[in-house]
């Protein structure tokens, strides 16, 4: 227990052990991701190009890896955040934003933005519009009987499967270049970005680093029926609107940057959460799990099949659907 004056803050021994854990993997992968690539780049003169002392590679790892890897990593920790606050409220390990419709808001808003001609620089504009209309229309399903957990996911998927089915319709009767153009985005790619779009992520999450702070005390409180929490002076359905809508405003905000990156918001949280051995998804181990596996993913996207680099998008999806098949057949044993 730690107390700063007034405040009192339970820390568990366990998640502070996993969270410096994954926070040296973090680096190792973001050193490795630097050093990876043509040309080689020893780790030992990654850290000194780091370090400000000088080397012949600091133009490769300043100007053409950094920007990149940082993205990657600011990006994983946002979609890992996103998706702690999303699954908390739902209650449910398959909720992420590519689940209950905010990828595919987004998606939908991008696709008509890329194929009818408007500048690239609002394209994210455009994405985030798209991703937080999503979020309106899944409150308007979903927020009856008081956001229930069954309801919300139900509603999700719902309107997933609408703004899906609107995507393939303007994808199939656009010009083919631009329908190319808008499949990439649909996947997730972070080749071409960098700094902007990273500064674009940090910046959010500083700007919600009060909510953030405060979700973090409020998901305490997530695994109890309502009538619990009434009953110890809480207000649950105020809670869960505002986890889940800080939850989807952060999955339409990074979503519009970075595309359709898949399964990293379904998967940290619950991953995070075993290491821990906890009852909910931890915030800050789900966010650096998150940061991890897109720095990964990326990395095995422009190295595997190099010089042919895939999109990350394909790699987290590659991780996901075994991840879904393991819940599936541990709810299975659970049942039998």
């Amino acid at each position: 227990m730690l107390r700063i004056g007034p405040v009192s803050l339970l820390i568990r021994r366990r998640a502070v052990l996993v969270a410096a854990v994954l926070t040296v993997l973090l680096l190792l992968a973001v050193v490795l991701s630097l050093s990876l690539g043509t040309p080689y780049v020893a780790p030992a003169d990654v850290l000194r190009a780091l370090s400000g002392a000088g080397t012949p590679y600091d133009l490769v790892v300043f100007d053409l890896r950094l920007p990149r890897v940082v993205l990657a990593a600011v990006a994983g920790a946002a979609f890992g955040v996103a998706g702690t606050l999303i699954q908390s409220v739902a209650r449910n390990p398959l909720a992420s934003p590519d689940v209950i419709g905010i990828t595919q808001g987004a998606g939908l808003a991008a696709t008509v933005a890329l194929t009818s001609g408007m500048a690239a620089v609002l394209v994210a504009p455009t994405a985030l519009v798209g991703g937080l209309l999503a979020a309106v229309l899944l409150f308007a399903l979903g927020a009856r009987h008081g956001l229930a957990a069954q309801r919300f996911v139900l509603a999700g998927v719902a309107v997933a499967f609408g703004f899906r089915a609107l995507t393939e319709v303007v994808m199939l009767t656009a010009d083919p270049i631009d329908g190319l153009r808008a499949q990439i985005w649909l996947i997730g790619t972070l080749a071409g970005k960098g700094w902007t779009e990273a500064a674009w992520i940090a910046g959010s999450l500083l700007v919600l680093l009060p909510v953030l702070a405060w979700a973090g005390w409020a998901l305490n409180s997530t695994a109890l029926d309502d009538d619990t929490a009434r009953g110890v002076g809480l207000r649950p359905v105020a809670r869960r609107i505002g986890l889940a809508g800080t939850g989807v405003l952060i999955a339409a905000m990074v979503t519009a940057q970075v595309g359709a990156v898949d399964f990293v918001a379904l998967v940290a949280p619950q991953v995070a959460r075993r290491l821990v051995r906890a009852e909910r998804p931890p915030l800050v181990c789900a966010a650096l799990l998150g940061a991890l596996l897109l720095v990964l993913a990326d990395l095995a996207g422009r190295r595997l099949f190099a010089p042919t680099q895939l999109p990350a998008g394909v790699l987290t999806a590659a991780i996901g659907g075994p991840y879904l098949i393991f819940l599936l057949l541990r709810g299975r044993r659970r049942s039998s």
